[in-house]
Formats: structure tokens, sequence, C-alpha cells
């Protein structure tokens, strides 16, 4: 027999707030999971009135966009919060950015005035990756042989198990930048940089899997762990550019009726 239900005694949602953070330096090795227990934790030190869902195991009310992976950095990761009373998104984000520590840091937040979730606005991810150690000639040579592939099949862990990916289907743009974009701390030394968009398919192909492709049709073996940076997410338009999934709510955006305080 199912316990009964407990009668809901939860605030309601009254405003939501969506997020854009970065994940920077050595923080980009935080997992998801310890991001969402950090960000909780920035929560309550940011006294944000969060909502919670109703049942015997309450949860805050956020939601989660597309989480880069694990030892991966980003400009442009992506959550949604619910709240029970209503805030300045602006001093939301100050607030929360103070209380998180310094390489999570929260970018950008807009009171949510358009339908729909924030994962229905995102389906293309723009990736820049540094190989330490590869030339830009070499690096070249590789994105015309990924490009002029057909296809470029890869072998990925996936919950189900084992399984082919297709990493050329996903990718839009893949280019070698020139040396001189290299990071400061390579002068001197081989870093060639790929520039790379990849559309958000099922399973995701992620930047190892695009290394993993050049790997299969070039050879390419970078000689130290590359490091890569997801620099927007969002809807790829028809001129090949990734849209702001928060463009849509601050158009004619209105603030919080509230004063935010951290009493």
């Amino acid at each position: 027999m199912k316990k009964p239900q407990p009668e809901g005694g939860q605030a309601p949602v009254v405003q939501r707030i969506r997020i854009r953070y970065a994940k920077r330096g050595p923080l980009r090795f935080t997992s998801h999971r310890d991001f969402a227990r950090a960000f909780e934790r920035a929560l309550r030190r940011a006294a944000v009135p969060i909502a919670f869902s109703q049942g015997f195991t309450p949860h805050p009310k956020i939601s989660y966009a597309s989480a880069a992976p694990t030892g991966t950095a980003s400009e442009a990761e992506y959550l949604e919060i619910g709240l029970q009373a209503r805030r300045d998104p602006e001093q939301v984000r100050a607030a929360l950015d103070a209380a998180l520590s310094p390489g999570l840091d929260v970018l950008d937040a807009v009171e949510a005035r358009t339908a729909g979730s924030l994962a229905d606005r995102i389906d293309a991810s723009h990736w820049r990756i540094e190989l330490p150690g590869v030339t830009t000639e070499a690096l070249g040579r590789a994105v015309t042989a990924f490009t002029a592939a057909g296809e470029v099949m890869v072998e990925r862990l996936t919950k189900q198990g084992r399984r082919a990916v297709d990493t050329r289907a996903a990718v839009v743009r893949l280019d070698a930048l020139p040396a001189d974009m290299a990071p400061s701390e390579f002068d001197g030394a081989p870093c060639a940089i790929l520039d790379v968009v990849v559309r958000q398919v099922t399973p995701t192909v992620r930047p190892d899997d695009v290394l993993a492709g050049l790997r299969v049709v070039a050879d390419l073996e970078p000689p130290v762990p590359p490091r890569a940076t997801r620099l927007a997410q969002g809807r790829l338009t028809e001129q090949g550019e990734i849209a702001d999934p928060l463009d849509a709510d601050r158009d004619g955006e209105v603030v919080g009726e509230a004063v935010w305080s951290q009493a």
C-alpha cells in the first residue's frame, strides 16, 4: 500500500530566473554533481528565496541545461531557478557570484519571460580546444582529412554500453586557428588551436570524441592532454552562429518588484 502524499505546503514559484555561469581554471574539474551541491550551498548563503518541490523530500527548483563534461572549462553553462519571492535578477547574479568559489563565476541572469525550457533553446555548442605539442600545420592536415570524410566513426562508452558514434555528422564547423592565438604560457612551444561547432545530438558528441575522430582519420595524437573550453551554446542560426539562449528573455525584461536583501 502506497503511503499517502503529504498536503502541499511549499510556497509556489512566482518568478523564474535563468542564469549563465562559467567553469574556469582548476574548477573545470568540478563534476556536475559537485557543482550542484556547491550551487545549493551558494543559494543558502546568498539568501536567495528558492522555491521547493512538493512531497516527502522537497528539492530546490533548479533546472540544468546540458552541463559540460568534467575536465572541460566553459564560459556558457546555463540553469534556471524558481523563486518563491520576486528578486532583481542582477542582484541575484551578484549575490550568487560572491557566494561561489572563484572559478565558478555567475556571468548573467535574466527573468524568464518566455515559455519553454532552456534545453529547448540549445542545439549546438562552440568549443575551443588547445593542443599543446601539436603544430598548426599538423592540425590543419587532420582538419582537412576530417572534413573531407563522409563519416568518422569512434567508439563511446555510454550508459547503454559501448556504442559507435559518427562524429563527422555532428560537426558543423572545424577550423585550425592561427598559431598567434595560442595562450601566452605556450610561447616558444607549438600549441595548435582547434575551433569547432558541434550539434548536440544523441549521444552527445564531446570534444574528446572530435579528437578521437582526428586520430582515426589522420593519426593525430597530442603528446599532452588537450584543454577544451566551451565558448557558447544555444540555437544554431542559418548563418552558422550560435544564439544566446537568454536573448529571448532579455528583450523587455522587467526588474523584480521586491528590493533585494541578504538580511
